[in-house]
């Protein structure tokens, strides 16, 4: 990767034997850890952050932005050593910091929501870590698949929790620390829901979230959709004048995009959905890290031509403040469900986190026959995800902020964001702090497409001037009835999926063949669990060992 960081818990002499100083910026030998760290952008403001003091040193990752404009590294150190772990409720960004002081133990840490994963093993004596999962995995001495981590993969696109595909490989959980012998856990991020103006506070911190994130260098770029989230970027930061969505220019999602682009002055460009789109290569399924999908690095084919230095997306905004992973209330009707505008009162958690993650239990019995992966698969995902859920539901107040830690702590989606931080400096304007406050404190069933857009339109009261092609109606009720007017009544044509057919790009540009040659019998799969496949079969046999030569393939359980 381009960016990365890696240390070990020792000194200088545990960390070569891992890795050498040459593959980073800078390496800094503290008391009790040794870090290298590699990043184009070390000690931009609002970056990545290196500071030492006598013995101490702190190392940020990432984007970081410190109370009062301060060097995130120093001021991280020296709000430590005043108030312990509670300078970590300060820190704002999505990072990870090493913070290594006099007199104590150091330890690892993630932002609250670990929007960047630090991956460690002790396989190997001394316990390593670092932001790039294969880079740790060749710490071990002899790796062998982690079987239930590669059958909750294959089956629902993420491994949950703090697995990997790889035994002796873990990742640090949702809101925890690491030390040299422990995985602490932490509490930022605990649910508490109080009474406040939520529309006016949301704009509000929204505006700064945004202000906060506006300084980054250079040319600036926005990977549009026709949605809600990302246009609200559009509105708040002139600065912006190119725009990108992947999709062909006479698609519904592509024509809305191009007309927010326009309404507010900017640059349109439209990736057509070619090979690139799906070819999922080893440049583009490293950032998977062993625990989720390439398929949503929908713009990793196209990234050399996206001509900015820092780039803006809405990822995880419907997830934090309109409420993605709640339950909703509805109605089952000819085979489609018709959503209430109301939360579900009794939801069964794996039900509804099953959906979430979009397991398809045709495709997963259909997949269980033709590899071997032979274990029950509605068996295996039910269980991983009870269990998953029971292991955050601590957090949460009741049931639904319950679904809502759950599914943030095992985001599928999150290769999107490592894809572009690696590439460009990329603000997550989700994983601001104010904001995670706002989703923390507000009751799940105010957590709504309305009251985000209410906040949105007091920011500027003509960013819904051109409303999302499916979505032409104020009331979400009224266009899934619209819908399923279209769908079922000849001559009126039917809304577009946002995103391109991947049936048809698989068998345009014969991508069965090009990724999984010679196994015929999966070929009738779904795309997306073909490309799942060839996810586990690339990162696994592309990880290299110190002298460059390729490990051996491993192939799943028989």
């Amino acid at each position: 990767m381009n960016k990365e960081l890696f240390g070990v818990f020792g000194g200088i002499d545990a960390f070569e034997r891992f890795r050498s100083r040459d593959e980073f910026d800078e390496v800094i030998v503290g008391p009790g850890v040794t870090v290298g760290i590699r990043d184009p952008g070390l000690e931009r403001p609002g970056w990545s952050d290196v500071h030492r003091d006598r013995e101490a040193s702190c190392v940020v990752w990432g984007e970081a932005y410190a109370p009062d404009g301060a060097g995130p590294a120093r001021w991280l150190l020296e709000r430590y050593a005043s108030d312990g772990l509670d300078a970590l409720t300060s820190l704002n960004g999505s990072y990870l910091a090493v913070v290594d002081p006099v007199d104590e133990d150091p330890f690892v840490v993630t932002d609250p929501v670990r929007s960047r994963e630090c991956f460690y093993t002790d396989a190997s004596g001394p316990r390593t870590f670092g932001t790039d999962a294969a880079a740790v995995a060749r710490s071990i001495p002899e790796p062998t698949p982690d079987d239930d981590g590669l059958l909750e993969f294959v089956h629902l696109g993420v491994t949950l929790g703090e697995k990997t595909w790889v035994n002796g490989l873990c990742r640090l959980p949702l809101d925890s620390r690491l030390t040299a012998s422990a995985v602490d856990s932490l509490d930022r991020f605990v649910y508490d829901p109080q009474e406040f103006d939520y529309v006016d506070e949301l704009a509000t911190r929204l505006s700064r979230a945004i202000r906060r994130r506006s300084d980054h260098p250079g040319r600036k770029g926005l990977l549009l959709s026709a949605g809600y989230d990302s246009r609200i970027f559009l509105s708040q930061l002139s600065e912006i004048d190119r725009c990108y969505t992947v999709g062909s220019p006479e698609a519904q999602e592509v024509r809305g995009a191009k007309r927010l682009a326009h309404q507010y002055d900017a640059t349109h460009t439209a990736f057509p959905p070619d090979e690139r789109y799906l070819l999922a290569d080893e440049r583009k399924v490293r950032y998977t890290q062993g625990i989720k999908e390439s398929l949503h690095i929908h713009h990793a084919g196209y990234t050399d031509e996206i001509e900015v230095d820092t780039v803006y997306h809405g990822l995880l905004c419907d997830t934090f403040f309109r409420g993605h992973f709640t339950a909703g209330d509805g109605v089952e009707i000819f085979g489609k469900r018709l959503p209430f505008d109301r939360l579900d009162p009794d939801p069964d958690p794996v039900e509804s986190l099953l959906g979430k993650f979009g397991y398809d239990s045709d495709a997963s019995f259909e997949l269980a026959k033709r590899t071997a992966f032979d274990v029950d698969p509605e068996t295996f995902v039910r269980e991983a995800i009870g269990d998953e859920f029971a292991s955050t539901r601590a957090r949460a107040d009741g049931i639904q902020n319950a679904l809502a830690c759950a599914g943030i702590a095992n985001q599928p989606s999150m290769p999107f964001h490592t894809q572009l931080a690696d590439r460009f400096y990329a603000p997550f304007l989700a994983t601001d702090l104010e904001l995670l406050d706002w989703h923390l404190r507000t009751p799940p069933h105010v957590r709504t497409t309305e009251t985000f857009l209410r906040a949105c339109e007091r920011l500027d009261d003509d960013v819904l001037r051109h409303r999302p092609p499916d979505r032409p109606r104020n009331h979400v009720l009224f266009n899934e009835v619209e819908g399923f007017v279209r769908r079922n009544t000849p001559f009126l044509s039917s809304f577009e999926s946002p995103w391109p057919n991947r049936w048809a790009v698989f068998d345009r540009y014969d991508l069965d063949r090009r990724l999984l040659p010679g196994r015929d019998r999966l070929y009738p799969l779904p795309p997306q669990h073909k490309l799942r496949i060839n996810d586990v079969q690339t990162w696994l046999g592309s990880r290299r060992d110190r002298s460059g030569k390729p490990r051996p393939r491993f192939t799943p359980r028989t």
